[in-house]
């Protein structure tokens, strides 16, 4: 594995077992293990839920991780968690999504129809969306955008041959989704992100433009959708998508205090190599640290892998845990 690369990708939901039916019956996921219930400990006080009784599932797609984590009691100093706002835009700052990549974007879309819950399934887009050819980067590229049950966006994309990673144009097995190709998130500063998750964490430019369009609002579900898109990726696996709106303006910030507890927090798992550089360098190119320091996770390390870990938020405060390989 070359670093820095992308362990896994979470988010918090109020029920475990509904959420993990979602994820496997609709698109495909597969459990990893049994789910792991904690009570207190090194890896709930990196959380900044000391106290807390958590219960996490990983789901694997492909050769990526999703981690869903079900907070049963966010602990005696911390306020209950808050639903997803149900006035959420695609261009809120604190906006993040899974963009899932297809075989075949409308088998998967019968098998999601099939097992959702009624009325279980919001969509985001009125219908899957060609992208237009006069952007040479999206031209024969077919997205749709929904939220599952509990409000969390997702988005299903279908690659034409000639674009995307080789992996997802390789003779594939089993159901339609392939794999998670990267996690969205919405930015205010495009400089300043790309100081963040290139200067800092050592990911690449992937890609950088501007789309707009009839395509691009009915995709995001909003009017005179402008939204420049660059992409951060890892030397292999999964990579990062930042989404700087230029048009609508007026998307809501991070609230300051959201936590782990609250439904909209997702989190991305990093591996890198340099955890005392990242900290000492995390201040100076936008970064803030949410962890005290580098924290010894103990017996709790096999949780994620990795002994020593960092949690800090990035420039519009999505937040990274960071590992030593």
């Amino acid at each position: 594995m070359t670093l820095p690369h992308i362990d896994s990708i979470g988010f918090t939901c109020s029920n475990l077992e509904a959420t993990t039916a979602f994820f496997c019956q609709g698109l495909g996921f597969q459990i990893q293990g049994e789910p792991r219930e904690l009570r207190g400990g090194s890896y709930v006080d990196f959380l900044g839920l000391s106290g807390a009784v958590l219960r996490i599932q990983r789901l694997d797609i492909g050769a990526e991780t999703l981690e869903l984590t079900q907070v049963v009691d966010p602990g005696p100093s911390a306020r209950p968690g808050r639903p997803i706002p149900a006035d959420s835009r695609s261009n809120d700052l604190w906006f993040q999504h899974i963009c899932l990549v297809v075989s075949d974007l409308e088998r998967a879309l019968g098998q999601l129809k099939r097992v959702r819950p009624a009325g279980g399934e919001d969509a985001i887009s009125p219908a899957p969306q060609r992208l237009p050819e006069w952007n040479p980067a999206a031209a024969g590229i077919w997205a749709y955008k929904f939220r599952d049950p509990e409000g969390h966006p997702l988005e299903l994309l279908q690659f034409p041959l000639g674009k995307g990673d080789s992996r997802w144009h390789a003779a594939s097995a089993g159901g339609p989704v392939l794999g998670i190709d990267h996690s969205a998130i919405g930015i205010a500063d495009t400089a300043a992100s790309c100081r963040f998750y290139e200067g800092l964490l050592g990911l690449r430019l992937g890609g950088d433009g501007i789309n707009h369009g009839p395509e691009q609002e009915r995709l995001d579900g909003l009017s005179g959708a402008r939204v420049r898109i660059t992409s951060h990726r890892c030397p292999e696996g999964a990579g990062i998508e930042c989404l700087d709106y230029r048009q609508p303006t007026g998307g809501s910030p991070m609230p300051p205090d959201q936590g782990p507890q609250d439904l909209a927090h997702w989190q991305i798992r990093m591996r890198v190599e340099d955890l005392e550089e990242i900290a000492a360098r995390a201040h100076d190119l936008g970064g803030r640290l949410i962890s005290q320091g580098i924290v010894d996770l103990g017996d709790q390390a096999p949780l994620i892998g990795g002994q020593r870990a960092l949690q800090l938020a990035d420039p519009d405060g999505h937040r990274l845990q960071l590992i030593e390989s």
